[in-house]
């Protein structure tokens, strides 16, 4: 129905009318107006939290778990650039998101006013779309058009800049029924013609393989169903991107693990070595390629992307269909039955024994230690302690993350929330705090370096605030440990600023808090203080210290292609004599 409101009273409407049930943000003067409009109502909750950064990450972890837009709402100037780290972060992990920004009056808009930033021209690199309202009569409107760019197609961040004179005018208010239909409007069903080119090289590949990505999450629970369905009735090996995982069960038989830079070492061999690479929601990214001249090379190569831009940007592709990876599988399995249901089985089976040697060397062994932690094996035993739990993982960027994607275990879509594209610092703990927000019974759990935590650490009080018990698995090598890597292997061992002479004491911050500190640093003690860390009912601050020095491994060097690989010495020489190349 349509009906006369303030500027202000639209938004909020707007939102219950998306159904939208939580807001991360932080007030100011020029959103003051929608402010007091949420004060007046009941319907939708709001995270106050201490920095607008926070907001976006606390959206995006929301968002990335639940399937829905993240929302944000934010005060002018400072307020919506604060928020540009994330909304960047959202654009390149395509993770859906609102973001609400005020804005100085309209008359008031070019003569540099008190909190005033050309917040349009600042976001427009990095949103899908953005807009700036100057009028009451188009707001209704354009919120819902906002909604409907965010989640159509390749979903990523939107910006409604707000003007406060549009807030406080009356207009008429348009429902999502009401509003014209957006121009907008993606491909979502693929060509049949490439369908049936890529079923038909299915039938006859004789070393095929499944490289996936967050494409396939981001198209909703039914692809990551279809996938798996064409997995099993197919035989292929399926590997994935850092974003994709738990798109196929990581327990399934025909997991390879992560492929790219510290993917394990059957899934990058697998892929250099096919003759059929089936790319489904993914878009090529340089940790996953490598050398670009020696990605894959000798195979027929398929893309599936819902993004057009994505398809022939950095990889020439064969057999491109440009589609939503929901549909397009769908597709791909009623031709793929109609005809037979053929595979080459006699060169699968061959294929599956070499991927069989390839497994044999296990690239994650590491030696253990009696006296201090190594990181492998806090995050060993994280996964074993908590991997029946309703758990929900975060990470922050670095060594940590890396560890975490290979050694934790995902058997469902959206359990996994971690910054791939832009690899912010300081994302997984207000990510956290987003997906605890939307699961408050889960166990959710951010696994993070000292470093990279202390990036949003006062986020500590949002949490503490709203009662939310998420745990922060800090690994503390009191490093910037994949900067440090990186100086030892390709920098001399000059060691530059890769570390900070003065980190706080952890369990004291956790205390000053309110939170739960704890901090182990015997291997003897590790499983009691999990324990402790998740059955906790309140938010936890566990200072895991691990050693120093250790090297996230397997590697691939910058420039060099997936079969020269970099191996812990407790893997070199078996791999030494397998059939890949490996630098050691």
């Amino acid at each position: 129905m349509t009906r006369k409101m303030t500027g202000a009273k639209m938004v909020v409407q707007a939102l219950l009318d998306q159904g939208v049930d939580t807001v991360f943000g932080y007030p100011g003067g020029a959103v003051l107006p929608i402010y007091d409009e949420i004060f007046q109502q009941e319907g939708i909750r709001h995270i106050l939290v201490r920095h607008e950064q926070g907001a976006t990450h606390a959206a995006e972890g929301y968002a990335r778990s639940t399937g829905k837009p993240g929302v944000v709402l934010v005060t002018s100037g400072p307020g919506a650039t604060n928020a540009v780290t994330g909304i960047t972060d959202a654009l390149m992990d395509s993770i859906p998101m609102v973001v609400l920004t005020g804005q100085v009056p309209t008359f008031a808009i070019g003569s540099d006013a008190f909190q005033e930033a050309d917040t349009v021209g600042i976001t427009r690199p990095c949103t899908k779309h953005n807009w700036l309202v100057k009028d009451t009569e188009s707001l209704s409107q354009t919120i819902h058009e906002a909604f409907h760019v965010a989640t159509s197609g390749r979903p990523g961040p939107v910006v409604v800049d707000l003007p406060k004179d549009v807030q406080f005018a009356t207009g008429t208010y348009h429902g999502p029924r009401e509003a014209r239909r957006s121009h907008y409007a993606p491909q979502v069903k693929g060509d049949m013609e490439a369908i049936t080119a890529l079923v038909e090289a299915i039938e006859t590949a004789e070393k095929p393989v499944f490289y996936t990505g967050g494409g396939v999450i981001n198209s909703g629970p039914a692809a990551s169903q279809l996938l798996r369905e064409l997995v099993e009735a197919t035989g292929f090996p399926i590997t994935s991107t850092l974003m994709g995982l738990g798109a196929y069960p990581a327990s399934g038989d025909k997991w390879l693990g992560m492929l790219g830079m510290h993917g394990l070492y059957e899934a990058n061999l697998a892929m250099h070595g096919c003759d059929l690479m089936i790319n489904v929601g993914a878009r090529f990214d340089d940790r996953i390629t490598g050398r670009v001249s020696d990605f894959s090379p000798k195979s027929k190569r398929v893309h599936i992307d819902i993004d057009p831009s994505s398809i022939n940007k950095v990889i020439r592709t064969d057999i491109p269909i440009i589609g939503d990876v929901g549909h397009v599988l769908e597709d791909v399995l009623r031709v793929w039955k109609s005809r037979g249901r053929r595979v080459n089985g006699e060169a699968l089976a061959k294929w599956w024994n070499r991927i069989e040697a390839w497994r044999e060397v296990d690239c994650l062994a590491f030696k253990p230690s009696e006296k201090t932690i190594k990181p492998q094996h806090a995050l060993a035993r994280l996964e074993a302690l908590t991997k029946d739990h309703d758990r929900y993982i975060c990470t922050e960027v670095g060594q940590h993350q890396m560890w975490a994607a290979q050694y934790l275990g995902f058997e469902a879509p959206n359990r996994w929330m971690t910054s791939g594209g832009l690899g912010t610092m300081g994302y997984g703990f207000p990510a956290s705090i987003g997906v605890q927000v939307a699961h408050p019974d889960a166990l959710v759990i951010n696994v993070a370096g000292e470093a990279s935590w202390l990036m949003n650490m006062q986020e500590m009080g949002t949490a503490a605030q709203y009662r939310l018990p998420v745990k922060q698995f800090i690994l503390n090598n009191e490093r910037l440990g994949m900067v440090r890597q990186w100086q030892q292997l390709l920098h001399g061992e000059r060691y530059s600023h890769s570390w900070s002479e003065a980190l706080p004491d952890f369990v004291k911050l956790a205390e000053a808090f309110g939170f739960k500190g704890i901090q182990v640093q015997d291997p003897d003690d590790l499983d009691d203080a999990i324990r402790e860390m998740i059955e906790h009912d309140g938010p936890v601050l566990m200072d895991c210290l691990v050693e120093k020095h250790e090297n996230c491994l397997p590697m691939i060097p910058s420039g060099e292609p997936h079969n020269k690989m970099l191996l812990g010495e407790m893997t070199a020489k078996d791999a030494i004599g397998s059939k890949g190349a490996v630098l050691v």
